[in-house]
This record gives structure tokens, sequence and C-alpha cells, in this order.
């Protein structure tokens, strides 16, 4: 498979590019800090037993949609061709800081929604052009329901995850799948200082969920899987059980 991974220097990000790497896929890895991405490349390279300069990167910051374009062209061109594109990229911060700094909530509401879109607009583009192939995109378990604790992010996710629903329903035929993964709490950079919940997932079993999603055309996943059970419950609750608890 020839991929555009677009967050794959850190986190579950990193652990799918080392697991496709590992397998024989071919990437370009996307993300912001050119000198981590060529880090990742080479250490995906060894993983997969590439030669070094094997995988290609790309500048593309999801504050800058200017450079969504270039960089997905510049994917196209290293790898021949596009058979997927992998957005994990995203921010995140507490309801608490996100409701004491404005700034950060609109940054937060653009980058994880807006410019996400975006950037999956132009991903859709390429891969039609081509005759389709897969979309997946991460957004989380936090936009199921609307919960106390993640209001804003998940409010962002939320939005994300219908754009994924409706994408799958049009375009499906025509060949794009979309994959929309719904992580639980993983353990990776982005939740460090937070308590772990049950059933707190660990990146490389994340990548392994995904992948296989990514191969079937499934077109939601949750990872750990059990959140997939928890969310059920969830969904589920009255309204007045939901203003009582603090999940």
């Amino acid at each position: 498979m020839k991929a555009a991974i677009l967050g794959a220097t850190r986190g579950m990000g990193r652990a799918l590019a080392r697991a496709m790497a590992e397998r024989g896929d071919t990437l370009c890895l996307l993300g912001r800090d050119v000198a981590d991405l060529e880090k990742s490349a080479r250490d995906a390279e060894a993983r997969g037993g590439q030669a070094a300069g094997a995988f290609a990167v790309a500048a593309c910051d999801l504050e800058r949609p200017e450079t969504f374009g270039p960089a997905l062209e510049a994917a196209e061109e290293a790898l021949g061709g596009l058979d997927a594109v992998v957005v994990t990229a995203g921010m995140f911060a507490t309801q608490d800081r996100l409701e004491a700094d404005a700034e950060l909530a609109r940054r937060l509401l653009v980058v994880d929604f807006a410019h996400t879109v975006a950037f999956c607009e132009e991903a859709r583009k390429r891969l039609l052009a081509r005759g389709g192939g897969t979309l997946c995109v991460f957004s989380s378990v936090a936009g199921e329901r609307g919960r106390k604790p993640v209001a804003i992010y998940g409010a962002a996710k939320a939005g994300l995850t219908r754009y994924l629903e409706a994408l799958d329903h049009k375009y499906r035929a025509a060949g794009l799948r979309t994959v929309c993964v719904k992580p639980g709490f993983v353990k990776t950079g982005m939740t460090e200082g937070l308590k772990p919940p049950p059933f707190a997932g660990e990146p490389e079993d994340v990548a392994r969920t995904v992948l296989s999603a990514i191969d079937s055309g499934k077109p939601v996943v949750y990872a750990p899987p059990i959140w997939g059970l928890v969310m059920l419950v969830i969904r589920n609750l009255p309204r007045f059980v939901m203003r009582r608890i603090q999940f």
C-alpha cells in the first residue's frame, strides 16, 4: 500500500507508521517538523527492512491550509500514486484549559474540525481522481455524546465524525473507503499527566486495530475495541444521568 500519514511522529501515528512499514507498505510522512519526520521515517525504514531514504517526508501543518495541497502532491510524486491517506494529527487540551483560554479553544476547534475537514477534502479529491482509495481519519469517542469533561474538544470531534460518516455514505460506491477511528483513552504524550481510566490503550495495540480496519474498509472502528461497548452504554444514558456523572 502507498500511504501518506499526517501526524506520524508521535503516539498512535508513529505506532501506525511502524506497523505499516513492518508489513512492507510504502510511506510518505507528513507533519510540521521536518526534522522529526526524518527521524520517524528512518525509524520506520529500519523496522521494515527498507533502505535509508526509502520513505519520503513533506511539511504539512493543520494550522496552515496552504500546506495541504503541496504536501499531498509531494506524497503522490514520491510514492508514484496514493492508495491511502491517514490523518492522526490534531490538538488536545483539557476542558479547564480551554475554558480559561479563548484563543486556545479557537485554535483547537479550527484545527480539529475545520482544517481537518479541509485537509480531508483535498485528500478526497486526489483519491477519487485516481479511482478511489482509503481515507482513514482519527476522531474520538469524545464526540459520541455531550460530556462535561470534554465539551469543547468533543464538539470538534463530533463534527468531524459526522463529516466522515457523510463521506462514506456519499462516496463509498465511487471507490472511496472512509474509515473513522474513534480512540478511547490511549497512553500517549497527548494524555500525559491525565489519570488513565479503565480500558486505557497502548499506541501499538491501537495501530494493529486500525490497520485491520484500513485493510477491510470498516467504516467505524473503536480502539481499543472495548470502547465500542463503553460508548454504547453512554449513548443510551438519559440526559438527567449525564448531568450527574463526571464521565
